[in-house]
Formats: structure tokens, sequence, C-alpha cells
């Protein structure tokens, strides 16, 4: 790429291109009970010279190019416009979960250290009380409520200075544009490190994969996904609910807002969609009009595409890509093709995520918790061979920031190309399919060998009564023994006896599942904060640890 490059440049664009054009929809208030709210229509223009006067706003309070600048605003017209005006300075804009714990928050944002903190008065409390990034913090802007804290507020900066028309900082293809942690869901969440070429990437294969095309109406149910919206083209119709509970989202909202606004394209976490789905099955509730539904953190049920499936008009795809938040989208699938894999799934041949993406090198290489700097010294496996898969891309993140021994873990020389390693295991099928059979981390090292969490719980999991099962090791690696922990449906507490035996036959019928010997009922899974989708593993299996331990 020659040439400046940022993302900003895609939203004045499409503001030059179709100024009158909705671009957002966003809820004036949250509201009780199954109604919604009043709602905002912001076109495109408005968005572009909102963005334009918030940089000016921010240049005015000491922001300016390559700062890092932490940004902690709810889903909204001001998220949008801050983002953007943040990339139209050539600021590095850093996000990070706010549900996440406050333990590792706070370590999150003092390795990065943002020299800003640009965010609502609850965030702003949260940082003096807890001491978020306090010796790297000399900038403060406060977005909305009153100022005791020191800093600036947004709407007197935006009063200090003129609407003006901004022109993009001329950022270079590898200059730093964000700093996006991960889930944390295995651990303390890691900063990745986006250049802009990454973003501008990410979009261009966003549109190839789904075929999107500006006047689409999306609904993002998990708010970065609806940053890359105005680039599309898209109208985004922000749902009235809390972005990081979303299998607490309440349906009826959902349905309404869809219904409202001629919704086409929904994004949303597997959790989401279960709630949904059920919610709509029970009710007799059609989702005409969707056209597509993504949904990604974690692997889609076969039970939820199957009950998802009807409440859509037949032309519409659900499709599930599969990637991370170091390289998305990875690969594709869509629910016909899944649902047509179920039984093997259910038999322990893990879960199908598609073919590659064309940009996109994906290959097999053998299982190693060791850091491998170049590819000259990897193993790479055959078809059919479980292994760690990793990918070569435009999309593909470089480095994680200030973490250097994790980027020596996830990162691998190729030449001139750096080959992230996903860190899950899996492998490509005769036809070229790539199945995911979960989290190196998580899989059990048994004496006998190791056993993989994608291709054991799904055995389970098709057990009338079972909402989801997580398989865990306990004691040291290389002998672990191996617990299938149940979380079972509601009102399905009197048929543990009957679903226990039933658990153990399906385990005798399998090579990999036969040495379970222990099941454990838990009342409600632990789950990661952004998707409420990825099994805590971890806590599950120390909780399993203290109950076998105790003789139960």
């Amino acid at each position: 790429m020659g040439g400046p490059v940022n993302i900003a440049h895609a939203l004045s664009e499409m503001a030059r291109l179709r100024p009158q054009a909705i671009a957002l929809r966003v809820p004036q208030r949250a509201s009780r009970g199954a109604e919604l709210p009043p709602y905002l229509d912001i076109s495109y223009a408005d968005l572009d010279a909102g963005s334009d006067h918030c940089a000016a706003a921010l240049a005015h309070a000491g922001i300016r190019r390559g700062m890092k600048t932490a940004l902690m605003v709810r889903p909204g017209r001001a998220l949008f416009e801050l983002m953007f005006a943040l990339f139209k300075l050539g600021a590095v804009p850093v996000l990070i979960d706010p549900g996440i714990d406050r333990r590792a928050l706070r370590q999150c944002l003092a390795e990065a250290a943002p020299e800003a903190f640009v965010g609502i008065p609850l965030a702003q409390i949260a940082r003096i009380l807890l001491g978020w990034a306090r010796r790297s913090v000399r900038i403060k802007v406060t977005v909305g409520g009153r100022l005791a804290w020191g800093g600036q507020r947004l709407d007197a900066l935006r009063a200090a200075v003129p609407a003006q028309r901004l022109t993009a900082a001329p950022t270079q293809a590898d200059e730093l544009a964000a700093i996006l942690f991960t889930s944390g869901s295995t651990g303390v969440p890691k900063g990745v490190e986006y250049l802009h070429r990454h973003f501008l990437a990410q979009v261009e294969l966003l549109r190839e994969a789904f075929a999107l095309a500006p006047g689409l109406v999306n609904m993002p149910t998990f708010p970065p996904f609806a940053l890359f919206d105005p680039a599309l083209g898209s109208t985004s119709v922000i749902p009235d609910m809390d972005p990081t509970r979303p299998a607490s989202a309440d349906p009826r909202k959902l349905v309404a807002a869809i219904g409202r606004y001629g919704v086409d394209m929904l994004f949303g976490s597997p959790a989401l969609l279960d709630t949904l789905s059920r919610h709509c099955e029970r009710h007799g509730v059609r989702l005409s009009g969707l056209r597509r539904v993504i949904s990604a953190g974690a692997p889609v049920a076969p039970a939820i595409l199957a009950r998802l499936r009807p409440l859509l008009d037949e032309d519409a795809g659900i499709y599930t890509p599969y990637g991370a938040t170091e390289c998305l989208p990875l690969a594709v699938i869509e629910s016909r093709e899944l649902l047509r894999e179920r039984a093997r799934t259910e038999a322990g041949a893990g879960t199908c995520v598609g073919r590659p993406l064309a940009a996109n090198t994906v290959r097999i290489i053998a299982v190693s918790d060791a850091p491998i700097a170049d590819w000259s010294a990897v193993v790479e496996l055959p078809p059919g061979a479980v292994g760690e898969i990793t990918v070569a891309g435009p999309t593909t993140t470089e480095r994680y920031h200030a973490r250097p021994e994790a980027t020596a873990l996830a990162k691998i020389r190729d030449g001139a190309r750096c080959v992230h390693r996903m860190g899950d295991l899996g492998y490509f099928d005769a036809d070229g399919r790539l199945w995911f059979c979960g989290r190196k981390s998580q899989r059990v090292r048994a004496a006998a060998g190791d056993i993989y969490t994608e291709q054991v719980e799904p055995i389970f999991n098709a057990i009338a009564g079972v909402r989801r099962s997580a398989l865990v090791g306990i004691g040291p690696a290389g002998a672990q023994r191996a617990v299938l922990c149940l979380e079972l449906e509601r009102g399905a507490a009197d048929a543990a006896e009957r679903i226990e035996a039933e658990a153990r036959n399906r385990a005798r019928q399998y090579a990999h599942t036969r040495d379970l010997a222990h099941f454990l009922f838990h009342p409600a899974f632990p789950v990661d904060i952004r998707h409420n989708a990825k099994i805590g593993r971890e806590k599950l299996a120390v909780w399993a640890a203290q109950r076998l331990g105790a003789g139960r």
C-alpha cells in the first residue's frame, strides 16, 4: 500500500456519496419492559461532521497523532463519533471490555499506558478509585455529566472550537492504529496491535465473506463490530441491551427493533442467538426480513442453528466466521453445511468451521507449548492430523502491546510474513475444510494422550436435558484425570440420574471418551464477559478438583 492509509477516509467517502443515508439509529435512553425507547437517526453527513468536531475538540485538549487514548464510552453516537475522531487525528484508541475483572482491567491499562483517557463519568470515577493508568494518563476528557476529577468536559471542548471539516491524518499502512484487547477467556486479556492496513483489510474480507454492500441495515449486538458499518455503507441499529451481557438481552426488544427498522443483518454471539431463538420458537415468532445472521466468539451449537434456521426465510444465511481478535475473519461456514455435519460433530469429529478465505494461508503444525521463532523449525501436519491452527494473511496482526513473551509464543516469522498461532487445535479434512477441536491450553493431558474439548463435549451436548458440557482435566499435565461437567436445561434437574446414566453410556461408545470416569453437575458455567459463550474451563477445573477432593 502506497500513500496514506486511514479507516476514517471510508466514513468521509460514504458521507460524500450518501450524505442523507442513515448511518446510525441509537436508543436515546434505556427502557423498561418490552417497549422500545425512542431512537435517534444520524445520517452519514451528520456522523462525519460530528466526528470532525470531536476531533477538533480532542486536539484542543492536547490529543495528537500517535497518542494512545483509552476510550470508555457506552455504545451510541458518542462512541462512533469519538472513535472516528481519534482515527482522523491519527491517535491510537485503546479498547478494553469494561466488564472484565477489575484487577485484569487495571493490568491491561497499565500495559497500554495511555496518555489520554476519554470516558463517561463512571469510568473516570473508576479510573481514580482503582488507579487505572495512574502513571501515564495526563489528559482527561469526560463525556457527559459533571466534572469533579480534573480534566475537561467534551461538551466544553466542542463549544471552545468551531465546527470544521477535517482531513484525516496521513497515517501510513504500518502505523499503529488501535490497541484492541482480547476477551481474556483463557487468562489476562492481551492488547492486540492493529495497524491501519489491518483495518482496511478486515473491511475488505468482511465485504467478500458476506457479500456486504451499501444500504444494508445491521443490528450489531457486539459494539466493536458496529464500527465497521460506516466503512461498509451500512445502517447500524444499536440494540437496547447491556453489551456486556448478551445472554441476558431482552429478546422482545430485539424482535421489535428488527421489525421496526427493517434489519436485514444481525451480528450476535452464540449466547444471544440461543436466547433469541428460544424466545421466537416458544412464541411462534418468525424473523422474516433477516437475510444474514453472523455469529462469532465461540462455536455455535448445532441445536441453536437447528432452532434458528426455521425462523428465517429460506434464502437467509446464518454464517459462523472463525477467527480471533488477532486475525478475523479466517474461515466461514454457512449453517446448512454445518448442520449437514451435525452427526459427525456429535460423534466426536470436532466442529467444521469451513474453508479459509482465499487471502489467508492456513496451516496445521505439531502441538507445542514453546515459542517458535522461525517457520523453518515448524513441523507441518498433513490433512486429518490434529495440530495447532496457524494463519498468515492481510488481517494477521504482528504483536501484542507490551507483551514480548506473549508475542514470542504466538508469532512465527516466515520470511517477510508473520504467522499467527491461533492457540486453537484442529485439522483439515479431505475436502480442504477446517475443523476446530478446542483450545490448546484447555486440552486434557492424560497419560494415554491428549483429549480435546470440542471432540468430546458435542457428544454429551446432544443428550436431552443438557444445556452444555465442559471437559476439564485435574492433576499434573501428562497424568490428568478427565472430568465432564454438565449444565442442565432449566427444569431438567429431576432428570439428572437419567442424564448421568446416558452420559456414561455414550462415553463407552468412543475410544477418546472411554476413560471418562467423573461426571459433575454444575448450576451455571462461568463464561467470558464479551460473548457470554466461551466457557471458563480453567475455573471449572478448580471447582471440579475441589469437588472430587472432597470425596463427592
